[in-house]
């Protein structure tokens, strides 16, 4: 894994996120390229780094192409959203539901 050699800029607030989302989903820069232009997005290697790296401005196009392709939603990546997914969702409900079985209080 290579690393950043620039500090992250201050150009878009989604950068960072779009990047740890692409990780997280095990994507390569160069599957997400083709996925975008696949949904319109005309962007290469360079542009999509340095969107990454927040030292290049994000059109609304952009935004929600990547939210699309990510399986995120556009507010997780502005940070206006925790982004959960079901196994998040689903582990939850059954620490709440052991959590009341037994009990008559409700869990607030």
């Amino acid at each position: 894994m290579r690393l950043r050699k620039q500090e992250l800029g201050d150009r878009n607030l989604v950068g960072a996120r779009v990047e740890a989302a692409r990780k997280k989903k095990g994507m390569k820069q160069k599957e997400l390229l083709a996925q975008l232009q696949v949904n319109g997005v005309d962007m290469n290697a360079s542009g999509l780094s340095k969107l990454e790296g927040q030292i290049r401005f994000v059109t609304d196009v952009e935004l929600v192409a990547l939210a699309d392709i990510l399986e995120v939603s556009v507010d997780f990546l502005l940070g206006r959203a925790q982004q959960y997914n079901l196994i998040d969702i689903f582990q939850a409900f059954w620490f709440l539901f052991f959590q009341t079985a037994g009990s008559s209080d409700p869990v607030v």
